[in-house]
């Protein structure tokens, strides 16, 4: 199978994955009947059915193709950098950053979802930050690594403390933002949140030649021309500035970033030129899908996102281990 037709077929499953999700939920909406209302035909849905369409089950589908894309390209471009098939953007401290702002906004604060999401997309950032400070004292990607699981653990342990003056309703809060969830969306939100993905996942897309040179190793990239330092921080900037928005908006949304690029190498081979585009697509198909099921096993009822992915990506992961693939 060649490459430009593994993406036509991701392509054809993705619109397949966006038709099935936009059809069912807790309210039904005929596939033929959307199909019919798209080519113009206004009568095809009654007003409640244009209402849950355009105003609940469009920008929620949008939102979890902009967030699968940027999770999946993310995870590949990470991998990448840390030359290891289970890094993900969570390696270098965005979720726990993320986790703490949310969680200080949640606990110290009123509250709200503008504020939770400002904090968590602040604390992502700080976190990220200081994880590439630190590592720039080893000048390496291991450095990089133990930076990030440094900063991780420390700011995980800050979030305990934090939440051990959280109330029950806070908890609530806490418990449900820290499981993922698309429920928050709307156009407004796509307006601003959309634009900052298209643009990290169109920076990612452009760095193909600078991940397929990091394969080689550290020597061989500078061999090749590129400056490792600044390659460094110019990936990890653009993850950060790709995933932190995302993040701040969604909550925490496990193994998308670690399962689909792992599962795009095995299967299209190590050339980023293919694997940036393919993860996005894959990354895009993956939430679909996820936010799809978490919609519909218990409706009316909701299953938070961040719930199916660890569900899928945990057995993924155990099967790597016991195959000797990771």
């Amino acid at each position: 199978m060649t490459r430009s037709k593994a993406s036509g077929i991701l392509i054809a499953l993705l619109v397949m994955a966006l038709l099935g999700s936009i059809s069912n939920g807790a309210y039904p909406i005929p596939a033929s009947a959307f199909l019919h209302w798209i080519v113009g035909q206004t009568s095809a849905l009654d007003e409640i059915s244009r209402n849950v369409l355009l105003d609940i089950r469009l920008p929620r589908v949008a939102l979890g193709v902009l967030a699968g894309a940027a999770l999946g390209i993310s995870g590949a471009a990470m991998q990448a950098l840390f030359r290891n098939p289970l890094a993900e953007p969570g390696l270098a401290g965005l979720t726990a950053g993320a986790s703490l702002g949310a969680v200080a906004a949640i606990v110290l604060t009123s509250g709200g979802f503008v504020l939770i999401a400002c904090s968590a997309f602040v604390g992502s950032i700080l976190s990220t930050y200081a994880a590439y400070v630190l590592g720039r004292l080893s000048n390496s990607v291991a450095g990089l690594l133990l930076a990030g699981v440094a900063i991780n653990a420390l700011t995980f342990s800050l979030v305990g403390l934090v939440i051990i003056s959280a109330d029950d309703a806070q908890l609530r809060d806490l418990t449900f933002w820290s499981m993922g969830s698309l429920a928050g969306a709307s156009w407004h939100m796509i307006s601003i949140l959309g634009p900052l993905l298209l643009m990290g996942i169109v920076a990612l897309l452009s760095c193909w030649r600078v991940l397929n040179a990091l394969l080689l190793g550290d020597r061989e990239a500078q061999q090749l021309g590129y400056a490792m330092t600044q390659v460094r921080r110019h990936l990890i900037v653009m993850v950060a500035l790709t995933v932190a928005p995302m993040i701040a908006v969604t909550g925490g949304i496990g193994f998308v970033g670690l399962v689909v690029p792992h599962l795009v190498r095995m299967w299209l081979g190590a050339d980023h030129r293919w694997v940036l585009p393919a993860s996005a697509l894959a990354g895009a198909l993956g939430l679909t899908l996820a936010d799809w099921l978490a919609r519909v096993v218990i409706a009316p009822a909701e299953i938070p996102i961040g719930l199916i992915t660890s569900l899928i990506g945990g057995p993924f992961f155990i099967w790597l281990l016991i195959k000797g693939r990771a």
